[in-house]
C-alpha cells in the first residue's frame, strides 16, 4: 500500500478510536458543590522541562477530585492571584486574604529516559507551615493517574482518611435499539475517564462485583439463554463460568479474603443465599425460606452476610452468620429496603429505600445501636444499586432520569452530588472497586 495512503488510513483509524472512546466515556457534572467545605487552593502545576507542553491539566484533575469529595471547596482558578511553584515563592498573607485554609503548589520536571517528575507541596495557610513535600514519577501518557494519586495523598494528609480517587468503577452499559442492542461490562477511572470494555454481547449483563484485590470481576450473563455467573480476570481477559444451575444464578459477592463467593441460586425451586468455596466449587445453602432471599453482601470481617428478603411481606435487610444460622432483621424504617452496600467500618449501610413507589438511596448508621438512624441521600424517584467507595467517603448509585439510566455519585454526608452520563446509551449496575495496592 502506498505510504501516504497508509498514513491517511492510520489517521482515520486513530480518529475513529478517539471518537469511540469519547462516546464510551462517562461525562461527569458536579450538580451541587459544597461551598461550606474546607477551602483549599490548587495552583496550576506548570511544566518546567524542555519538551512540548503537557496535554493533561494536572491541577484541574486534582481540583475536580477534591471538589467532588465533599470535604473540600477548591478556589476557582479565576480567583487565583499568584502562581507559586515551590515554598520559597508562597506569600501566605495573600492566601490568607483569599480565605484559604490549605494551598497546593507544584511543578513538573523532566526525568531520565523521557519520564517526568511531579513535585508538589501542601501548606497550612494559617500556620504558614508546610504539611508535606513529595515527588511522584510519571509518564506524559499517564498524568491523569498521577493527578489522582496526588489528590489521594493531599486528601489523606488533611483528613486522615485514605483517598479513593485512584480507584476504578465497574458498570453495565446498554446501547442501540432492538434487535441491535449491545450490552457491555465496563471499567473506568473513578471519575468516569478511561473507560475500557471488559466484555460485550447482545444479551444483558448484571451485578458486576469486584474481587478484594481488584483483579477480577464476577458478573451475571445471559449469553447462554439462562442466567450464569462468570469470574473475569481483568489483566488477561480469561474468564470462567462458575454457576449455571437450573433457575436463577445471580447477585455474586466476593468474601473479604476472596476465597468464597456469596450468590443467589434457585436450584431448589426458591431463590436462596448460597456460599461457594472458589477452590472446590462446592456450594453451601445458607438460607431456607419460602420467601425470596437475594443480594448478599459480606461484612468486612467476613463473619456475616447481609441480604434482602421479603419474608416479612416486603423487601427488608437481614443479617445471617456466614457459617450458617438464623437470620436477624436489621432494617425497620421504610416499607422497602434492598440492595445493601457496606462501608468499610461496618457501621454504615447504603441501600435503596422505597416508600409509595418512590425509591431513593439512604444510609443506615448502626453506630448508635438499636435500629440505627436512616439518612436520605438522593432526590430521585427511581434510584437503586448503591455502592460505597472503599474509604466510605462517597456512594455511587444508578438512577432513572428522563427515560435514561444514569449514574450519580454522592458524598456520604449528602452534600455533594455528581452526575455521570453516557453520551450514547444507558448505564447501570455500578460497583466501586477496592483500593489499588500501594
Amino acid at each position: 500500500m502506498h505510504a501516504s495512503l497508509m498514513s491517511r488510513l492510520l489517521i482515520l483509524l486513530l480518529g475513529l478510536a478517539i471518537s469511540l472512546a469519547s462516546q464510551a466515556q462517562l461525562n461527569l457534572e458536579i450538580t451541587n458543590p459544597n461551598v461550606a467545605a474546607r477551602p483549599i487552593a490548587v495552583v496550576p502545576i506548570q511544566y518546567q522541562g524542555a519538551g512540548m507542553p503537557l496535554d493533561t491539566d494536572i491541577s484541574g484533575v486534582i481540583t475536580a477530585d477534591l471538589n467532588r469529595s465533599g470535604q473540600f471547596y477548591v478556589l476557582e482558578r479565576s480567583k487565583i492571584t499568584e502562581f507559586p511553584t515551590r515554598d520559597t515563592e508562597v506569600d501566605f498573607q495573600e492566601w490568607n486574604t483569599l480565605k484559604q485554609d490549605y494551598l497546593v503548589v507544584g511543578r513538573v520536571l523532566d526525568a531520565e529516559s523521557g519520564a517526568l517528575r511531579v513535585e508538589f507541596e501542601l501548606f497550612d495557610v494559617a500556620k504558614k507551615q508546610r504539611l508535606l513535600a513529595q515527588a511522584v514519577g510519571a509518564r506524559a501518557s499517564s498524568l491523569r493517574a498521577t493527578a489522582h494519586q496526588i489528590a489521594d495523598i493531599v486528601y489523606e494528609k488533611i483528613t486522615g482518611v485514605r483517598g479513593a480517587f485512584s480507584t476504578r468503577i465497574a458498570y453495565v452499559t446498554q446501547k442501540g435499539l432492538s434487535p441491535k442492542i449491545s450490552y457491555s461490562v465496563m471499567v473506568a477511572d473513578s471519575d468516569g475517564y478511561n473507560p475500557v470494555p471488559v466484555i460485550s454481547w447482545h444479551t444483558p449483563f448484571l451485578s458486576p462485583a469486584w474481587s478484594p484485590d481488584g483483579r477480577k470481576l464476577a458478573y451475571v450473563s445471559f449469553e447462554r439463554g439462562n442466567s450464569a455467573i462468570y469470574i473475569h480476570e481483568l489483566t488477561t481477559g480469561k474468564r470462567e463460568m462458575i454457576a449455571s444451575y437450573r433457575g436463577i444464578n445471580g447477585a455474586p459477592a466476593f468474601s473479604p479474603d476472596g476465597s468464597k463467593l456469596a450468590l443467589t441460586l434457585s436450584q431448589s425451586g426458591n431463590p436462596e443465599i448460597y456460599v461457594m468455596d472458589l477452590a472446590t466449587r462446592r456450594s453451601t445453602q445458607l438460607t431456607r425460606h419460602y420467601a425470596i432471599d437475594t443480594e448478599p453482601v459480606w461484612t468486612q470481617d467476613g463473619q456475616f452476610i447481609i441480604f434482602t428478603s421479603d419474608r416479612a411481606g416486603k423487601p427488608q435487610l437481614y443479617q445471617i452468620p456466614a457459617a450458617g444460622g438464623e437470620p436477624t432483621r436489621i432494617t425497620f424504617q421504610g416499607e422497602y429496603n434492598a440492595r445493601a452496600s457496606l462501608a468499610n467500618d461496618g457501621k454504615l449501610i447504603a441501600m435503596a429505600q422505597g416508600n409509595k413507589n418512590v425509591y431513593r438511596i439512604v444510609v443506615l448508621d448502626r453506630s448508635r445501636g438499636g435500629a440505627g438512624e436512616v439518612r436520605e441521600l438522593s432526590p430521585g424517584n427511581l434510584d437503586e444499586s448503591p455502592s460505597f467507595a472503599p474509604n466510605g467517603s462517597m456512594i455511587l448509585y444508578a438512577a432513572r432520569e428522563d427515560k435514561r439510566d444514569v449514574l450519580y455519585a454522592v458524598s456520604a454526608d449528602g452534600r455533594v452530588r455528581q452526575r455521570l452520563v453516557l453520551a450514547d446509551g444507558d448505564v447501570r449496575s455500578p460497583a466501586w472497586s477496592p483500593f489499588r495496592q500501594r
